[in-house]
């Protein structure tokens, strides 16, 4: 079947639901297609907090400067003054609609500090804000009557000479493939954090997004970027957040040494997240840690601050991990958390694809540069969602209706019946996909981790070669069509593959040290020669490398320090 809307967003996080509503108030026939249900998706699980210059004293400027250096001087500086001059009216915005934020004992939003911001200017509820703005964005959803095709996993863009026409899906419940034709997309549709194990992210975070644009023909950008969270729960790998630290949590090693004095002086363990992951990590190396982790100290917080403002890690620690944050510390190390690299877009989100827009963590638009700022990821969201949603619009007010494009629909979707009954026709014999993604993601962070070196990234990249030949034997053992999770695995795998090998050849690429790329070969950032972004356009003998400028507008490149 062939649907038809102005306007598509492909994903239901907070960055599709805000494109979404935006898309609504500027009068367009517009459509949610997700391939979980909304409330599902992976923005629940947003600790920390979002970022606003709100407080007394505080500006735009000092947000945006304090970005610009988390970036270290590789965010897109015209992007970075949009999300710090928007951000007070996106969270007053928030409020407005009925997100509960914490607040102060004289009544007013309450902030938190959070790393390498020079004030508080955190607004959170408890540790659980990205669960309590995504629950109030899908009633403004459900309010104005957005339609939503829930449940759908996207397998490739409608795509022609470089104009993207829509979608094709296949509906999980039924395992049914449709098209939904469309004169704008807009892709929002998460992280790629599965493609390391282990991660703080959900399992439905494969990349899908960023991979079927790349495909089709739209630039990834700062793949190299991918940012290790300081603390993550040992064994599962589960987030806990900055807010800790940010509610005066200590970070020590074996020796009960509470070791970021030595790598932060003025910050400590909230210097940015780059700097304490490496530190941390080194601690590690050195033979300072315990068990290959470093110790989460929460217990000089008392009981009555960690059950009202840290509840959930509370639950987390104890519950899979055993451990009682208000009685001991609890072991965490840097673990895989969020791409700052992404579909390549400007600051309305538009791609390099005539149609298609991206927002949120799948998109580059470059604010979060070598390194994301905590508490950005959500403003991020919102604002550039937002944008997105009423750029697409404007697009799709100036083209005929979508039934024009017709017969692009009907080629793309009897494409896709035809390579999807191929992977069920393998015979059930050969490759399992989740052995494959688990060699993926243990060499991922094995070779592309907080450090890495050129050894190591070529060699990822022969066992990348390797893993990409033994998926085209991958079979789907399950040949029903209705919840066929064992098929949408597959697919899933393809994505991922495709999003290792850019990580790879970028952070190949890149010869010098910055933000989260740490060269250990290339200790030193380079701003002569590198202060510029890798962009990659797909080719099938492998990726095409291209450089573009870093946009400058007041800050200068400084020694970065905290």
């Amino acid at each position: 079947m062939i649907y038809k809307h102005d306007v598509l967003v492909v994903g239901a996080g907070l960055a599709g639901m805000r494109a979404a509503i935006e898309a609504h108030n500027q009068g367009v026939d517009v459509a949610i297609v997700s391939k979980v249900y909304p409330v599902r998706s992976h923005s629940n699980a947003a600790q920390g907090g979002i970022n606003a210059a709100l407080g007394e004293g505080d500006t735009w400027e000092s947000h945006g400067y304090d970005t610009v250096k988390g970036s270290d001087y590789l965010g897109d500086q015209d992007a970075i003054e949009i999300l710090a001059r928007e951000a007070p009216a996106a969270v007053l915005e928030l409020e407005h609609w009925g997100v509960n934020f914490s607040r102060d004992e004289t009544g007013h939003l309450g902030t938190r500090n959070f790393g390498g911001a020079s004030q508080a200017r955190t607004f959170f509820v408890a540790d659980i804000t990205g669960q309590a703005l995504l629950q109030v964005m899908f009633e403004q959803l459900v309010r104005v009557g957005v339609r939503m095709y829930n449940e759908w996993f996207v397998t490739r863009l409608i795509e022609s000479e470089g104009v993207v026409r829509g979608i094709v899906g296949m509906d999980i419940r039924s395992g049914q493939l449709h098209a939904i034709q469309a004169n704008a997309v807009v892709l929002a549709t998460g992280g790629m954090g599965r493609v390391f194990e282990p991660s703080t992210n959900a399992l439905i975070n494969t990349g899908d997004g960023m991979a079927i644009a790349y495909r089709a023909g739209a630039r990834l950008m700062d793949m190299e970027m991918m940012q290790y969270h300081p603390t993550t729960l040992k064994g599962s790998g589960a987030l806990l957040t900055e807010g800790a630290r940010g509610e005066g949590a200590y970070l020590l090693n074996s020796e009960g040494d509470r070791f970021m004095k030595k790598y932060a002086p003025n910050k400590l363990e909230l210097a940015s997240r780059d700097v304490v992951s490496r530190a941390e990590q080194t601690e590690i190396n050195e033979g300072r840690g315990i068990e290959n982790c470093v110790l989460l100290d929460c217990r000089h917080l008392g009981k009555d601050l960690i059950m009202r403002k840290l509840g959930q890690i509370h639950e987390l620690a104890l519950e899979l991990a055993g451990v009682d944050i208000v009685q001991e510390p609890v072991p965490v190390r840097p673990g895989f958390h969020y791409p700052m690299g992404g579909i390549k877009t400007d600051v309305d989100g538009k791609t390099t694809l005539d149609g298609l827009y991206a927002a949120g963590e799948c998109a580059c638009v470059s604010i979060h540069g070598g390194n994301r700022l905590g508490a950005n990821s959500l403003l991020d969201t919102v604002i550039f969602g937002r944008r997105a949603g009423a750029a697409a619009s404007e697009h799709s007010r100036a083209l005929p209706s979508p039934a024009d494009s017709f017969p692009l629909g009907e080629t793309a979707l009897q494409q896709e019946t035809e390579r999807i009954r191929a992977l069920l026709d393998r015979p059930s014999v050969g490759e399992l996909a989740a052995k494959v993604r688990w060699d993926m993601g243990v060499n991922m962070v094995k070779h592309c981790g907080v450090f890495r070196e050129a050894g190591g990234l070529t060699e990822m990249g022969d066992l990348l070669h390797s893993l990409q030949d033994r998926a085209t034997r991958v079979h789907v053992g399950d040949k029903g069509r209705v919840f066929n999770t064992n098929l949408t695995s597959v697919l899933e795998l393809q994505f991922m593959l495709d999003l290792a090998v850019a990580v790879q050849v970028t952070a190949l690429t890149r010869t010098e040290s910055r933000g989260a790329h740490t060269r250990t070969d290339y200790p030193e950032r380079d701003d002569e020669h590198w202060l510029k972004h890798i962009q990659l356009q797909y080719r099938p003998e492998g990726p095409e490398i291209h450089f573009t400028p870093v946009t400058m507008t007041r800050w200068e490149p400084q020694v970065r320090s905290y």
